[in-house]
């Protein structure tokens, strides 16, 4: 079982992957000082679970097991659970200041234990019996899972059978008695190279002439047939430039990457859903409401970070007292803390599953992402306000250790004299990481599209308001009826 730091870099030691970064294959990723920041930022989920100070939090019973197991693994058995969920999401947010890339993974086990379930009980299969058995097996190793749901899509007007390429959506190619056969791609894939395990799922709704898109199922991560493509961030070389202070979050990060799967063979015991397209649009739907909801937890985390810098740097710069420098901080505390005031609010109204799981409200869920749409940004946009225009013109770490340079810049470039300059120049070069730099891409670009764009939650919105509830309560309070 990984407990530890230590267990889990020997896990990926004993991996081997396929990894594309730069036009090059890696031969060794585990010590990549482009991967290195993700694979901290996953060991903080094992390293915090032994903390007798967030033991609590990070981990939980196990509803198939009843051993104590990783609470990034659990079956949320209560509106408890759910809560406790967003509670642990928040700490490591500001435990790392990026995305811990477990999530996902847990999000995709509370939707499909709901939905195959669902499955054994209309349809007389045994999924839920096979996915619970595989989860059990994640839980007692303490895997990391990568959820893989985004297909690339192709043209998005056509459907996954109108396109031009039948790949561009993921597909079984090839069924026997000892399994399906699955070729194409996920995309947008946070944390693939950090992950024990690819946990793929359909991507939409589907058609009865789509049944091979309709398809769940887990492969190891280092499968034969697996390609990975390392995805580019901004100002992600500067990893490479043997620094500490201009990357500007050095020891934590996130990565994204595309997946390809190039015929890769999955025996029927790892696979949870086989052609049964009518169950696809509800899967999909389950997910995208418990990731929604994670966003309330993990970015109002990485804001905590965001604020506490730009506090900082006020002070260090002589402004902290000014009564609009003051306003601007409480504003960004109130739309960080109406974040994870949704993200609470989605818990406590969760309610049970039929196979016991709880699940989220799916209406509060998807008003907490669309507030994360735009919050994130208007926090950022305040943080450099605040920040000042050197947070975008300050010279490299490498001018700083100049012998000649490096004086006078530390002489020209201090703020209150309290303080050293690096310490003006750590705390900016982190704002920019935040906000236009690698870990904008987890707090701002993730906060848009992560778990859908904003209209997908409008969309729901739409449907889940029942408008014309709220309409007869104006008509009864007015005096109406419809027969006036």
């Amino acid at each position: 079982m990984i407990k530890t730091k230590a267990d889990f870099l020997d896990s990926h030691r004993r991996m081997h992957k396929r990894i594309f970064m730069f036009g090059e294959e890696l031969e060794s990723y585990i010590d990549h000082p482009m991967v290195q920041p993700s694979l901290n930022a996953v060991a903080m989920t094992y390293e915090l679970a032994l903390d007798p100070a967030h033991a609590e939090l990070l981990t939980a019973e196990s509803s198939l097991s009843g051993k104590p197991i990783n609470r990034f693994t659990h079956l949320h058995q209560s509106t408890r659970d759910l809560v406790d969920k967003i509670k642990m999401q928040r700490l490591l947010g500001q435990c790392t200041a990026c995305c811990f890339q477990r999530c996902v993974g847990m999000d995709s086990f509370n939707a499909l234990d709901v939905i195959t379930f669902q499955m054994d009980q209309e349809l007389g299969s045994s999924y839920n019996q096979r996915f619970r058995k595989y989860l059990a097996q994640v839980q007692g190793e303490n895997l990391v899972v990568d959820g893989a749901m985004t297909d690339p899509k192709g043209n998005r007007k056509l459907s996954p059978s109108q396109q031009a390429d039948p790949d561009l959506h993921l597909r079984i190619v090839n069924e026997d008695e000892q399994g399906i056969t699955i070729r194409g791609a996920k995309m947008h894939q946070t944390g693939a190279i950090s992950a024990h395990e690819i946990l793929v799922m359909p991507t939409r709704s589907l058609s009865d002439k789509e049944k091979d898109y309709a398809v769940a199922c887990a492969v190891p991560a280092d499968a034969d047939g697996i390609i990975y493509v390392y995805g580019r961030q901004a100002s992600d070389t500067r990893k490479l430039e043997g620094g500490k202070i201009d990357v500007g979050n050095y020891h934590f990060g996130g990565h994204e990457a595309l997946i390809i799967f190039q015929d890769v063979f999955v025996p029927w015991e790892r696979v949870f859903m086989s052609r049964e397209y009518q169950y696809a649009g509800s899967l999909v739907e389950l997910f995208a409401a418990h990731h929604r909801t994670s966003y309330g937890g993990c970015k109002p985390g990485v804001g905590d970070v965001l604020i506490g810098a730009v506090q900082a740097i006020a002070r260090i710069q002589g402004t902290d007292h000014a009564s609009h420098i003051q306003d601007k901080l409480v504003e960004m505390v109130h739309l960080n803390e109406t974040l994870y005031a949704c993200g609470l609010a989605a818990s406590y109204e969760g309610n049970p599953s039929e196979s016991g799981t709880y699940r989220i409200d799916y209406l509060l869920a998807n008003i907490t992402k669309l507030n994360v749409t735009r919050f994130p940004y208007e926090i950022a946009r305040i943080a450099q306000d605040i920040a000042g225009g050197l947070l975008v013109t300050m010279p490299s770490e490498k001018d700083f250790n100049h012998p000649e340079v490096g004086p006078l810049l530390k002489k020209y470039l201090v703020g209150s004299h309290e303080y050293p300059t690096e310490w003006r120049q750590r705390l900016l070069r982190l704002i920019e990481n935040l906000t236009i730099g690698a870990g904008s891409i987890g707090y701002l670009v993730e906060s848009m599209h992560g778990a859908g764009s904003p209209m997908a939650q409008r969309i729901m919105l739409a449907r889940l308001a029942n408008m014309e509830t709220k309409e007869s309560y104006a008509l009864k309070i007015a005096g109406l009826s419809e027969t006036n």
